[in-house]
């Protein structure tokens, strides 16, 4: 059989053609890649608008009510606020006997429970700070609204003059007067609210807007 040689010519084409295909494949590949493999499918992801702040509801501020000056629920009246107003009855209860003398109670007297934890009623500021011979350790605290919260008998005080106050703060623990000795162990706790001692049991749980 008669051997056919390509002419050089031809074989240098066909190299060069090869070689040609060989970038272009490559480009194509390169190509593909870039837009494809790259780019996130578009429904691999939720985006949204909102943000969390825009689902946050407003703070309302919430106004504060008087609270009682104990926190335990066994502790009692044991002695009322004297209401010219009220009937006899109800008058000789608030009656204080002291060295042979009746004092009309300007105050509530809280017992019942033994060295039971005081707070303060509201936000406020110590004014004063003192013990008494005759009404023992007492504490004034002063707050907004024209209002004093006054607490006496007290057989610890935890607090001191200055001090910045939040409601419900500890500020001592009940204990005895000489001048309340029969009570025992308790808590005399006057409010005076516009220069006036008042009955504190009508004002527990009330808004400073609502006085």
């Amino acid at each position: 059989m008669e051997k056919r040689v390509l002419k050089k010519g031809v074989v240098y084409a066909g190299y060069v053609t090869g070689f040609l295909l060989i970038i272009g494949l490559i480009y194509v590949i390169e190509v593909s890649i870039s837009k494809n493999i790259f780019k996130p499918e578009e429904d691999d992801y939720d985006y949204v608008s909102k943000t969390i702040v825009e689902d946050e509801v407003p703070v309302v501020n919430v106004e504060k009510t008087i609270k009682r000056p104990y926190m335990n629920e066994e502790v009692k009246i044991i002695k009322g606020y004297y209401d010219y107003l009220a009937d006899n009855a109800k008058q000789e209860t608030s009656i204080i006997f002291h060295a042979d003398t009746y004092y009309q109670n300007s105050g509530v007297d809280y017992g019942g429970v033994e060295k039971f934890d005081v707070i303060s009623i509201l936000d406020g500021t110590v004014i004063d700070v003192k013990e008494d011979n005759l009404l023992g350790k007492i504490v004034e605290i002063k707050h907004s609204n024209d209002m004093i919260s006054v607490y006496q008998s007290l057989g610890e005080v935890v607090v001191k003059k200055d001090d910045p106050i939040i409601q419900g703060q500890i500020i001592g623990k009940s204990g005895n007067s000489n001048f309340s000795k029969d009570l025992g162990d308790h808590l005399h706790f006057e409010f005076i609210y516009k220069g006036q001692a008042v009955n504190p049991e009508e004002y527990y749980e009330k808004g400073l807007g609502d006085l």
